[in-house]
């Protein structure tokens, strides 16, 4: 006798789902038993899941709530763009916002509009493969270079993905995340796990103390062997010269002179794309096929 297909199975269960017995839990006569919190449902209890013993869960939860979204959209492969949150849209900005301070290098215009151009070429070539979504943009979620690079993304009406996280001052999400890939997450361990999972490709473009975090640690996932490489670029090689010194750390011995060559310095979105492309097109990579 054939097995009926899962789905039709599904439907025809014996046993009540847990959203159906959350439903019947909530009409429940009140009585001074069903009013105390012992008898919420264990799963539909908020207090019980913020106790601090339930970090365990919650931090599977937020392991598993992306990952099942993600794939339910068909994603793939991604490309994270990391940047400072400090560099807004160029044309909302008070001109001496954009100018360079005395003895800086940082152009702030280029590197939003760059970001923005960057995501858009990517996420057109990632269109190019039915309904299969490679090369999604995936940013922090925030205003500034991520915001330009979820903007690219929707200047050709690609899906992007926004990991916001919670922090002690407002941070919102910017408007060109595709909604149904706005997530926000309380550990940034899972988040930075989420930016990795999937990844083929990462591109810095200048920023402070959170994208050297997000940067360093994916330089010691490739440099450990955690993490396969894959194309970690920077962007502005001025100013990243200028903010980190990978040779001096290879003169003291901190680091081999091999790992300077897992960072790349491009000065352009169409480099740094052609960059990408090349790497995944010049031998038998894992993700070659994600590129052509």
């Amino acid at each position: 006798m054939p097995v009926r297909p899962l789905r039709r199975r599904n439907r025809e269960r014996r046993l009540p789902s847990a959203d159906e017995d959350a439903a019947r839990a909530e009409v429940a006569a009140e009585t001074p038993q069903t009013r105390s919190p012992s008898y919420r449902l264990a799963f539909h209890d908020p207090d019980f899941l913020l106790r601090e013993e339930l970090r365990p869960v919650r931090l599977q939860l937020e392991l598993m709530k992306p990952e099942l979204l993600l794939s339910e959209h068909r994603i793939e492969s991604t490309i994270v763009v990391f940047g400072s949150a400090r560099m807004r849209d160029p044309d909302l900005c008070d001109p001496a916002e954009l100018r360079p301070r005395p003895g800086c290098v940082l152009d702030k215009r280029r590197a939003y509009e760059q970001a923005r151009l960057f995501a858009r070429l990517a996420s057109e070539a990632g269109q190019q493969h039915g309904g299969r979504r490679r090369f999604v943009v995936v940013t922090g979620g925030g205003p500034g270079v991520m915001e330009a690079a979820n903007r690219g993304a929707d200047d050709v009406g690609a899906e992007s993905i926004g990991l916001n996280v919670v922090l002690p001052h407002e941070q919102h999400p910017n408007p060109y995340i595709t909604p149904e890939l706005c997530f926000q997450f309380h550990y940034f361990a899972i988040r930075k796990l989420h930016f990795m999972l999937r990844a083929r490709a990462l591109v810095c473009f200048p920023g402070g103390f959170g994208t050297l975090d997000e940067l360093f640690e994916a330089l010691t996932l490739i440099q450990t062997g955690k993490s396969k490489p894959m194309p970690l670029l920077l962007f502005d090689e001025a100013y990243w010269r200028r903010v980190i010194n990978f040779d001096a750390m290879v003169e003291e011995g901190t680091i081999a002179p091999e790992d300077r060559e897992l960072v790349r310095y491009v000065e352009s979105a169409e480099q740094a794309w052609d960059t990408i492309v090349h790497y995944y097109r010049a031998g038998d990579r894992t993700a070659r096929d994600a590129a052509e």
